[in-house]
């Protein structure tokens, strides 16, 4: 009996950490830092940058947010998921809809307090923030156009949280957010072609169901070409120390990725092409290392 009572709340366990997006949380986490040593406060020595309480308290505020806005996607999309993700929407079904609710609220609630140690400013961004990734989830993700857009200014906030405490408004920054966003975009609409079978039952209207597949591929050809746009920029005009090696990669990257495109049909083929989204975003975040490389351990202390 106990055996089983401590598999049941394992199970609970594993089924919320799916829900939250645990490991997207993690990366998350580690890039708003790694951001914030290496590109927004490359002057300040790392371990002041590091330990920063203010900081560490808008970085957990931001996961708080984003943990919450997973358990309220999850909490609307439930019958959609089900068609497109069965497996794991019946791990995510080992916890409750009411405990879901009450776990987004909690998060929310914390992430206010969390944002009151910061500043009443960070109080009202987070408060924004919360807001529009419920509304989102309620309302703009069945509109068309909007919901790509949406969901893709909304995965890139918690950077804009960091950029703006800081105060550097150089314009490598702002490159950099612009190659991240048209990737979120890119991976937003390979989402929609992956999860086309749910979204035409739940009626959702979604750029391929709306245009099909043919100008859904168009479009993100044209992504994938403007992306390279802010890449070239990156590693001719910019200081980016051995980062270029990242982005030289990405040249190659975008090139299977367009020609793995032109040859998808299946849905299989799409999650393929969503996975390598993935990980340009996650090597990335890590790749941010190699900006600073040669003065890494000058900069500790």
């Amino acid at each position: 009996m106990v055996s089983i009572s401590k598999k049941r709340l394992l199970l609970k366990v594993l089924s919320l950490i799916s829900v939250v997006r645990g490991y997207n949380i993690l990366v998350l986490v580690i890039a708003q830092y790694l951001t914030s040593m290496f590109i927004l406060a490359p002057e300040h020595p790392l371990g002041k940058v590091l330990f920063d309480p203010n900081l560490f308290f808008l970085v957990l505020s931001t996961a708080s947010v984003v943990a919450a806005g997973y358990i309220i996607n999850n909490f609307y999309d439930s019958e959609k998921d089900l068609i497109n993700r069965p497996q794991k929407t019946m791990l995510d079904r080992f916890v409750s809809q009411r405990t879901k609710l009450s776990v987004y609220f909690i998060l929310n609630l914390a992430s206010i307090f969390f944002a009151s140690y910061v500043s009443f400013r960070a109080v009202v961004f987070f408060s924004i923030y919360i807001f529009v990734i419920w509304f989102y989830s309620h309302r703009l993700k069945k509109i068309l156009f909007l919901n790509n857009l949406v969901a893709s200014v909304l995965t890139i906030t918690p950077f804009f949280a960091v950029f703006v405490y800081y105060k550097n408004f150089e314009t490598v920054i702002f490159v950099h957010a612009t190659f991240l966003y048209l990737i979120i975009v890119m991976r937003e609409l390979v989402k929609d072609l992956e999860n086309m079978k749910g979204d035409m039952v739940q009626g959702y209207r979604t750029i391929p169901i709306v245009y099909g597949e043919r100008l859904s591929k168009a479009l993100l050809s044209g992504l994938a070409l403007l992306s390279a746009v802010p890449v070239y920029f990156l590693v001719t005009l910019f200081e980016i120390g051995k980062m270029d090696v990242f982005f030289y990669s990405v040249f190659g990257l975008l090139a299977i990725f367009l020609l793995t495109l032109y040859f998808s049909k299946a849905k299989w083929q799409y999650l393929l092409l969503h996975n390598l989204l993935k990980f340009i975003i996650v090597a990335g975040v890590f790749s941010i290392l190699l900006i600073d490389l040669d003065t890494l351990l000058s900069r500790v202390f």
